[in-house]
């Protein structure tokens, strides 16, 4: 079930999304705008991308990698405890860090992950494509998808408007993906981007929204 504005808050490590000297909540659903558009009763997964220790086991690693993993488990958690389903989506490329069963292919360490947990795994940055994804969700009844995990630029984002073009609403919660910096922007600059343009994206006919853990995770009392 999808909260409703009379919530209480509830811990995400309340994170602030800043990027060169302008906060990216501006362009953020706010509470009352997240609640007005999605306050009604829905089953949603959360879809958790690529956390795999081929991609962050790295120097450096990927832009507040803690942080993230911490909001991951936050998501997965309440989505359990309100019988909706967790999917870990892998990747996989032989002869690569990511070959399936290897050691880089595994999820990282830290992240909250149950026997009930369904795995997916994938070949390319399209979370449905080749995949039995959208499969697993038609199985379970599911309404909406909740979209976090790495890397921003690549397969969140395709994953992201593929979903929608699949009819589903999708949540992009705005501080729960992440990726590297790169040599001609900071990682917290491309997520930043990544939320304004993605939230901008209506051609598909449903509703791309990127919002905070903390908002997402304020629910009945």
């Amino acid at each position: 079930m999808i909260m409703n504005a009379g919530a209480r808050r509830s811990g995400c490590g309340g994170a602030r999304l800043t990027g060169h000297g302008h906060d990216t909540l501006v362009r953020i659903a706010s509470a009352d705008d997240f609640y007005t558009k999605f306050g009604a009763v829905m089953k949603y997964a959360v879809v958790v991308i690529d956390m795999q220790r081929g991609l962050f086991e790295t120097d450096p690693e990927p832009f507040e990698t803690a942080e993230v993993v911490a909001r991951i488990n936050a998501l997965t958690a309440r989505a359990r405890s309100q019988g909706n389903p967790v999917v870990f989506v892998q990747h996989e490329r032989q002869g690569s860090e990511l070959a399936f069963g290897g050691a880089g292919w595994e999820l990282i360490s830290g992240l909250a992950v149950q026997e009930s947990d369904i795995k997916v795994r994938k070949m390319t940055p399209d979370s449905f494509l080749r995949t039995d994804l959208e499969q697993v969700l038609k199985n379970r009844d599911v309404d909406a998808l909740c979209i976090c995990g790495y890397a921003t630029e690549f397969c969140v984002d395709t994953t992201v408007r593929s979903a929608a073009a699949h009819g589903y609403p999708v949540f992009l919660v705005a501080d729960a993906h992440t990726t590297h910096d790169k040599e001609h922007l900071p990682a917290s600059l491309v997520r930043d981007h990544h939320n304004r343009t993605l939230s901008d994206v209506t051609s598909f006919g449903v509703p791309i929204t990127a919002v905070a853990c903390e908002t997402f995770l304020r629910t009945e009392e």
